[in-house]
């Protein structure tokens, strides 16, 4: 029901109750404010969105969520560790991600960050998304991602958050559009074995065969796999171990495949089932020192351990 319905009814009620009510004294304030969407918040309660967020570290809990962030895929590779195995990578880079909002219960009734990814030109945005960028005071960015956080993870507008918020040798959680493939038939699409390349198959061999039964039902039930669109859709890959880091470019190198193509956004968060240790992650992100040279620094490595895999089964 809308505020408009509610204060009408309110209204009403208190003619029905005082019917001698002079209908031509002057409309308040309080009968104004009954059709108004104010009508919904109590006046107890206080909405004060003077939030101030302070950019330091904190002490991460169990319960505990930090914010994600956006990369775009260059492409994969293989690298070999210092064991001898052949680990296949695929490159992500960091592409100046900043805190472009921040989402308050008071103000939103959410606890959220958007982040925005890259740098565009304004005659290539829509004039909200410019209005957007300029009531928050940050630069013009590609792509923005809302991320769900707790309390204790927000982060005041305009942080930078580099490659380090990740550390090496943790699990991540990446999503992605997949590749677009087209229409495609039943075998490509769902891997069906299709019939006889010989012995009387005529032009049926790359068909899905029988899609139903008889007279009963009488009919393709829904969701039967069947040709059609292949590709293009929003996908997550669990559990992407982190490889390594190197902070001088923002680059990240994962194990394993992602979704999407090259030159493609991918969203990554910490890993839902496979949960880092809080202990080793920086908390709301990584603040590097004012006299930090980030040019100079060295890629960073996950541990190992000091074990050979290949000489433990001796």
């Amino acid at each position: 029901m809308t505020a408009v319905s509610r204060g009408l009814i309110s209204y009403l009620r208190n003619l029905s109750i005082n019917p001698h009510r002079n209908l031509s004294a002057p409309i308040t304030n309080q009968f104004l404010r009954s059709f108004s969407s104010d009508a919904l918040i109590d006046e107890g309660e206080s909405y004060s969105s003077n939030r101030i967020i302070e950019a330091k570290a904190r002490v991460m809990t169990p319960n505990s969520k930090r914010t994600g962030v956006i990369a775009v895929k260059c492409g994969m590779t293989a690298l070999w560790d210092k064991w001898g195995a052949r680990v296949p990578i695929t490159v992500l880079w960091f592409d100046e991600n900043i805190v472009s909002q921040v989402k308050t219960p008071e103000k939103e009734g959410i606890t959220a960050l958007q982040i925005g990814c890259g740098n565009k030109k304004e005659k290539h945005l829509t004039k909200p998304e410019v209005g957007h960028f300029r009531a928050q005071g940050v630069p013009l960015k590609r792509k923005l991602r809302e991320f769900p956080v707790t309390e204790d993870a927000l982060l005041p507008i305009g942080t930078q958050i580099s490659v380090r918020h990740f550390v090496p040798g943790q699990y991540v959680d990446v999503t992605g559009i997949t590749k677009g493939k087209g229409f495609q038939g039943a075998m490509k699409r769902w891997g069906f074995s299709g019939g006889p390349a010989t012995h009387g198959a005529s032009l049926s061999h790359r068909s899905l065969g029988s899609t139903g039964q008889r007279d009963a039902p009488g009919k393709v039930f829904k969701g039967k796999k069947m040709p059609g669109r292949m590709g293009g859709k929003q996908r997550t890959v669990k559990n992407v171990w982190v490889y390594k880091i190197d902070p001088a470019r923002n680059l990240m190198w994962v194990r394993g495949q992602v979704p999407g193509n090259e030159g493609n956004f991918v969203f990554i968060k910490d890993a839902w089932y496979k949960k880092p240790d809080i202990s080793m992650l920086p908390f709301p992100t990584y603040f590097s020192p004012e006299d930090e040279d980030v040019s100079s620094l060295e890629p960073l490595v996950a541990d190992l351990g000091d074990t050979d895999p290949f000489m433990a089964a001796d």
